[in-house]
């Protein structure tokens, strides 16, 4: 099911976590609205970026979201927020850049490494952070 031109309701609702341990990640009517609302704000990365993103992680049910040791408050459960690459435009701290520099009305927007994390929440409070991977577990800081 297309929730906007180029996201599907599957790519952001795909799991490999959920299919191999049997959970259930089938989002509510509401998420769904909450999807189409990640999946706007995604075209307007997709055409900043010019180029096709790799959704990694969008939706994930209370269940998957705890298999996968997700923050407790995670967007991702609200269908709110989707981890992504664009490796035809650059490095995830580029991308991370990228939306910043244009305005793009996000919620947060997470430099994490490897990925990029996005939310469109309709909070929008422009957060762009960077996150930091250790023993202790992940901590973020403001600012790219």
């Amino acid at each position: 099911m297309n929730l906007t031109l180029h996201f599907t309701l599957e790519e952001l609702t795909f799991s490999d976590t959920a299919i191999r341990k049997g959970i259930d990640n089938t989002p509510s009517s509401q998420i769904i609205a909450n999807l189409t609302t990640l999946a706007i704000g995604l075209e307007d990365v997709r055409k900043l970026l010019n180029a096709p993103i790799r959704i990694n992680s969008g939706y994930r049910s209370s269940k998957l979201n705890a298999a996968i040791g997700g923050a407790k408050q995670s967007a991702h459960m609200e269908g709110y927020a989707a981890d992504f690459t664009c490796s035809e435009f650059g490095t995830p701290l580029e991308i991370v850049t990228a939306i910043k520099d244009a305005g793009i009305e996000c919620d947060k927007c997470i430099f994490e490494g490897s990925w990029v994390h996005v939310s469109f929440d309709p909070q929008a409070r422009k957060q762009f952070m960077t996150a930091h991977f250790g023993a202790g577990g992940t901590t973020y800081t403001m600012g790219v």
